[in-house]
């Protein structure tokens, strides 16, 4: 192990030396690869279930603090709180990655483990009631997402920095099982938390994120210097993290109703808000190519081996992202409830369903990165994504009202697909970079990624409202009115904005209850307001508008896999930088 002394190394061009012998020390250390790849692991593992730690415990959290997340007044505060930490993630990767080549890849990692924590510890301490407590929620789940932004961006760096060439498949694959496991964790974990009190969704991260920032402030060491007159860009990061959160933000209220209509494409909030994202992303590359302190060298794009592989895992993210939310809605609005499974606790179970997803990929993930080590990433990257658009078309082709063995199966199927491709995929592109700009290069990798994710939710969620828009309005209305709904408060019902229907179900609502006005549910008889509030109703109601978007949405994520697995191939023969 290091000497406690070298962990705080200043890198200014005298010390440049002192850290070349430190990366050296690790790099003949067997055991403190280990210690880098266990601690970084427990990073991503943390800022992975916050990702989807509130999927579950949403309503709770929001009943805790007096909120309607469905209420048309109080909607942004459930869009916020459950996008604004991938969000803000997705948008400062890069600017952490170059932060962290500059000032020290393990003291940024550290800064980013505390700032997690005192994310944590804040939200487990909420104060106030309604409007506030939702605001400052929100907040603090942006600090959290600043401090996950320097995990991502900085685990996959570090573990390049110190492991050999022959080892960095394997040591990544398990870092990139966090990743994914973080996800399904998170699921779980929130749903059984929240059932015994909310708070405890964000106090469950403060023991884990207090141990790992403790840990890594005394075990983990600089072990890479950056170059002499390394500067910070701070045009290019405004134009960067600007222009990708804007867009981002402004996709995100893309899936809300504007109007009259369904989504809020045509909204000029939205369409302005996407068009100055972008152009803020085009300025960005006109001042990256120009300025004498690049946010990251435009240069690495120029190598086949680190582009093929950054547009293939966007690709991939593109795919699977969204799609996971899709594969949600369609267990909790449907398929759950229609075999008996009480609305509130669908959220927990659609977590436990989607494990087969999860395995997979956990299970292929270190094998695919240990081969790729030996064998090259192409033929397991591009092979992978053959494999899950495979798995995808076979989605499509289920009924709607499947059996559980063949969607368990095809699912794992997925996972496996994803597993071969993520490590292998991953590094490759890390293998690419110099070492002084692994930083930036990591944080481009997550920021493709992440930034995917978002957009894919987007997307495959205006797939399934623009097919509910079509068909459910006169369905719903139909159905409501002949288990004795009155035709004036049916057609008000089925009026209702697609993404309430999506976000009840999501949540974990019994929507009917939710949409259908008291007085109007006390005016049915018993035997109706069973039948109506029951399990069957709602989901065969909604099965038929559902089930043309859920194929759309499959074979959309089929094509989106194939193109990844094409331009996977396009990655040539293994390279690995010199630099």
């Amino acid at each position: 192990m290091l000497a406690p002394s070298n962990k705080h190394v200043h890198f200014d061009g005298g010390n440049v030396a002192e850290a070349r012998r430190a990366e050296a020390q690790a790099a003949t250390d067997p055991r403190y690869k280990w210690t880098v790849l266990i601690n970084t692991t427990l990073g991503t593992l943390m800022a992975s279930i916050n990702t989807s730690i509130l999927v579950v415990s949403l309503p709770p959290i929001f009943r805790g603090i007096g909120i309607d997340p469905l209420s048309p007044h109080e909607s942004t505060y459930l869009l916020w709180t459950l996008m604004g930490y991938m969000v803000i993630t997705a948008a400062i990767l890069v600017t952490c990655g170059r932060l962290s080549d500059i000032y020290g890849r393990t003291r940024l990692y550290i800064l980013g483990f505390a700032i997690f924590t005192l994310g944590s510890i804040a939200l487990s301490a909420t104060p106030g009631h309604g409007n506030a407590a939702a605001t400052f929620i929100i907040a603090m789940r942006i600090l959290q997402g600043f401090g996950g932004a320097f995990l991502f961006a900085n685990s996959a760096a570090m573990l390049t920095d110190v492991f050999p060439v022959n080892r960095r498949g394997l040591a990544l694959g398990i870092n990139q099982i966090a990743l994914v496991a973080g996800s399904l964790l998170g699921l779980v974990i929130g749903g059984l938390l929240a059932t015994i009190e909310w708070r405890l969704v964000f106090l469950v991260s403060v023991p884990f994120g207090l141990f790992g920032t403790i840990w890594a402030y005394l075990k983990l060491h600089e072990t890479a210097a950056p170059e002499a007159g390394e500067r910070f860009d701070p045009l290019g990061n405004v134009a960067f993290a600007g222009g990708l959160t804007i867009f981002l933000v402004a996709l995100t209220y893309g899936i809300q109703p504007y109007g009259d209509k369904p989504t809020g494409w045509s909204s000029p909030w939205v369409l302005g808000g996407a068009s100055l994202g972008v152009a803020l992303l085009v300025a960005f590359v006109f001042i990256e190519l120009r300025t004498k302190v690049p946010l990251f060298h435009m240069r690495l794009f120029a190598n086949r081996m680190f582009t093929a592989g950054n547009v293939s895992g966007f690709l991939s993210s593109l795919a699977r992202g969204g799609l996971q939310f899709v594969i949600i809605i369609w267990l909790q609005g449907i398929w759950l409830p229609r075999h008996g499974v009480p609305f509130e606790q669908t959220p927990l179970w659609s977590g436990i369903y989607t494990t087969p997803l999860d395995l997979g990929f956990i299970l292929l993930g270190p094998i695919a990165g240990a081969l790729s080590d030996r064998y090259g990433a192409r033929a397991f990257a591009s092979g992978g994504m053959l494999v899950a658009a495979v798995g995808f078309v076979l989605l499509a082709l289920l009924p709607i009202d499947f059996d559980r063995e063949p969607f368990f199966a095809i699912l794992a199927l997925i996972g496996i697909g994803m597993g071969l491709f993520a490590s292998p995929n991953t590094t490759s592109i890390m293998n690419a970079a110099p070492a002084h700009e692994r930083g930036a290069a990591s944080g481009i990798r997550a920021t493709f990624q992440n930034a995917a994710t978002v957009l894919s939710i987007a997307v495959f969620f205006g797939i399934l409202t623009t097919g509910l828009a079509a068909r459910l309005p006169a369905i719903m209305a139909r159905g409501l009115e002949s288990a004795g709904i009155s035709a004036a408060v049916a057609h008000q019902v089925a009026s209702m904005p697609p993404i309430s229907v999506l976000f009840a179900a999501f949540l974990g609502y019994n929507p009917l209850q939710t949409l259908i006005p008291p007085s109007a549910a006390h005016a049915l008889s018993t035997h109706a307001q069973h039948l109506v509030f029951g399990t069957q109703f709602f989901p065969e109601l909604i099965a038929p508008a559902v089930q043309d978007g859920l194929h759309i949405a499959f074979y959309v994520a089929a094509i989106l896999s194939l193109l990844a697995s094409c331009t996977s191939l396009l990655r040539g023969k293994r390279y690995i930088s010199s630099e």
